[in-house]
């Protein structure tokens, strides 16, 4: 096993950004402190401090880790799938799965969200959530192509639902503290939403 003294810059980074992350999920992000970091990294500060300039910097790495992962997940899902209807339910899961391997997402993104004075984490947060809402968008037009949805569908309206449907599970879960239901719950959601904006021609499959 590596030892901790022997780690990489690297791989410091990498471990703090899981630890903040962690963290969220038992903790309300605003109060998280960087000694609460290093404590339960078992570095002192002046070690945390060494691989990241600010507290700052430390947020900024961990939207760019959720950033990176939740994305590729995302993109993962939606290549395997054969329809943009398959797309969009194979993107929903993958997102649902996410939060459940990571429950302090959430917690963490909402928190930026939040803040009253525009930060730099906070503008990431921002840019993650449109790409997001990007994708989303690209799949309904293709959809509606496709002509798997309906062709007077107001694709704009229905990336928004899409994203509510995706939020209210998470805040439930998190207000219930039981996010794994999320994962039983979800499929249910989709079909619900979907019957909403399915081509008449399809919606006997459902």
């Amino acid at each position: 096993m590596q030892r901790k003294h022997n780690l990489t810059s690297a791989a410091r980074k990498e471990r703090t950004v899981e630890t903040v992350i962690e963290l969220c999920g038992l903790e309300e992000p605003a109060t998280l402190t960087t000694g609460d970091i290093a404590e339960k990294m078992g570095v002192t500060q002046g070690a945390l401090f060494r691989h990241f300039p600010s507290k700052s910097s430390i947020w900024e790495a961990v939207i760019k880790w959720v950033e990176n992962h939740l994305m590729n997940r995302l993109d993962n899902a939606i290549e395997a799938a054969d329809s943009p209807v398959a797309a969009l339910r194979a993107m929903f899961m993958a997102h649902m799965a996410f939060i459940v391997e990571h429950p302090g997402v959430p917690r963490l993104l909402l928190g930026q969200l939040q803040k009253a004075k525009q930060t730099p984490a906070q503008q990431m947060v921002k840019a993650l959530l449109m790409s997001y809402r990007q994708r989303v968008d690209r799949l309904l037009a293709a959809g509606v192509k496709s002509g798997q949805l309906r062709t007077n569908l107001n694709t704009q309206a229905a990336a928004t639902q899409f994203i509510g449907i995706a939020q209210g599970l998470v805040i439930q879960s998190l207000m219930n503290r039981d996010t794994p239901i999320i994962i039983d719950q979800a499929p249910e959601v989709f079909d619900i939403y979907l019957r909403g904006i399915i081509s008449d021609d399809l919606s006997s499959t459902l």
